[in-house]
């Protein structure tokens, strides 16, 4: 009897490190307000700040080529003039904010690819499918993948590879934590453009405009970068879960398993039913078709959405409108695998699904109505400019300006999000800041993008302030009896240290060992169109 106490002390105290550290990221996380109240006090700060700065004419001189030497000044919004702005602004701040449109109209190609079914059936095709050798990997592509149905792989992957897992005599929490780890440590990583690309490029050119009007950062611009890492992904968090989680977990001893717990109740674990099949057969010719049509229109010299006056494809009307190919691509497959299948058989069927979709974006309008005017008073009073001068004068003082600067950028954003767990949220704060501070020591916006990204993703899985935490916590404890937040942390650490090491190394072989660009059209530098 003495072994079980003593390994049990032993575990409490090494988990002690992880118990305090979470305490300390609960406290602060449960500082913060609501993600909405906190763009409002923010937007109301931004509001009292400039009355203060502009009341002490804080400036600085003008970097940019066009005004070099000019002084920027503080716009106060507590003047007659910034009150006249506000009062006149307040809606278009509102519906001309770049996030917003982009967003909604994605997602609702995306919620009838799920409402359909489509991608549940993708989902569970691929991981049930995989020889019992490359399960591990297929599940970690898969969670990695699932982004883009945004919480379905947290909903429906992460449950079914537990289950999984523990089908074939492995330890479940290893299945859950490799399925997690590919869902949200991968989070910013896929094959395909999704919905997050339109929100964080729409972020971005706000704040790129804050030194370039001009700047336009598409939603397709850290596509490539993107794409390489979904793989990379899936290579590291097998490794990981193979190699150090299930050594670490030890065999998997049923009599821990809760014995209340329903563990087939909510998800499907059934193989693909002879019309899911045909269903998928169905939708994945439907997408060779559109790709096919799509390829007539880009691929010749004189396609009609080439750019017509460099003929080229960069600022083609392919790519501004990336979005409208991604609703397309979703939805018309989604819509026929739902009709082989019998899960939508008219229009309202389809209707429905859109609605359903849109139902589920009003918190996200209702933050994107404070986090746009939050990031229009911060540019009209140009605080942004301001700033990031100053940040980049700092950088240049400690001669902090060559590629290492992405290492510190990275790091400042994995810590940032422990406690403010929303990609749009913590990039909304941050990429007015950042964005431009960055431009100025000749950096382009997609490259600080895709940098930001590699942080926002790889402490997702080790912060309660994650909204799916809990869901996940509640997973696991169905296999662990009283399984605590320290213990899944304690699981989940290593990927995130692995995630770190390797997707910022590939961000330097990719960028500036080879030259590559992060995506099409994509610049590296940022060089001042006047200069």
């Amino acid at each position: 009897m003495s072994a079980p106490n003593s390994q049990n002390k032993t575990s409490i105290e090494q988990r002690g490190w992880f118990t305090k550290f979470l305490d300390t990221v609960e406290w602060l996380g449960n500082l913060l307000p609501h993600p909405v109240t906190l763009f409002a006090l923010f937007a109301l700060l931004v509001v009292v700040a400039s009355g203060v700065a502009g009341w002490a004419g804080l400036s600085v001189l003008d970097p940019r080529p066009a005004t070099f030497g000019e002084e920027i000044y503080v716009n106060s919004l507590l003047s007659a003039e910034g009150l006249r702005w506000m009062v006149s602004n307040l809606v278009t701040n509102f519906t001309n904010f770049p996030p917003l449109g982009v967003v909604l109209v994605a997602i609702l190609g995306v919620g009838i690819a799920e409402r359909s079914g489509l991608l549940e059936a993708m989902m569970r095709g691929m991981v049930m499918n995989a020889s019992p050798r490359m399960v591990t990997v297929t599940i970690v592509f898969a969670g990695v993948v699932s982004n883009t149905a945004s919480e379905l792989g947290y909903v429906v992957l992460v449950p079914l590879a537990a289950m999984i897992f523990h089908s074939l005599g492995r330890h479940p929490l290893a299945g859950l934590a490799a399925a997690f780890a590919g869902v949200s440590a991968g989070y910013s990583a896929n094959l395909f453009i999704g919905t997050v690309d339109p929100l964080l490029a729409g972020f971005t050119t706000s704040a790129a405009q804050l030194i370039d009007a001009d700047y336009i950062v598409g939603p397709e611009m850290n596509w490539y970068f993107m794409f390489v890492s979904t793989f990379l992904i899936a290579g590291l968090g097998a490794f990981v879960t193979e190699k150090i989680v299930e050594p670490k977990l030890g065999p998997y001893n049923k009599n821990d398993m809760d014995p209340d717990a329903d563990i087939d109740s909510n998800v499907k674990m059934d193989k693909l039913s002879r019309a899911e099949k045909m269903g998928l057969v169905a939708a994945g010719l439907t997408f060779l078709g559109l790709l096919a049509i799509l390829a007539l229109t880009i691929i010749p010299e004189n396609g009609v959405l080439r750019n017509q006056e460099t003929g080229g494809i960069a600022r083609s009307p392919f790519l501004n409108g990336i979005v409208v190919f991604i609703f397309i691509t979703f939805a018309i497959p989604g819509f026929v695998y739902g009709f082989v299948t019998k899960t939508m058989r008219s229009d309202r069927d389809v209707i429905n699904a859109m609605a359903a979709s849109m139902s589920s974006m009003g918190l996200y309008i209702v933050l994107v109505f404070f986090a746009a005017q939050f990031v229009a008073f911060f540019g009209w009073t140009n605080f942004g400019t301001i700033l990031a001068v100053n940040g980049a004068n700092f950088l240049q003082s400690i001669n902090l300006t060559g590629p290492g600067v992405f290492v510190l950028f990275i790091l400042m954003c994995a810590f940032v999000n422990l406690m403010l767990g929303s990609a749009s949220a913590q990039w909304a704060v941050t990429a007015p800041i950042f964005v431009p501070m960055l431009m100025l020591i000749g950096y382009a916006p997609e490259l600080i993008q895709a940098a930001y990204r590699i942080g926002d993703s790889v402490t997702n899985i080790i912060t309660p302030m994650m909204s799916y935490f809990g869901l996940i916590l509640a997973v696991a404890a169905r296999y662990q009896k009283n399984l605590g937040i320290g213990t899944l942390i304690s699981i989940m650490l290593p990927y995130t240290l692995i995630f770190m090491v390797g997707w910022v190394a590939l961000f330097y072989i990719w960028v500036f060992a080879l030259g590559m660009p992060v995506g099409p059209g994509a610049e590296t530098f940022y060089t001042p169109p006047s200069a």
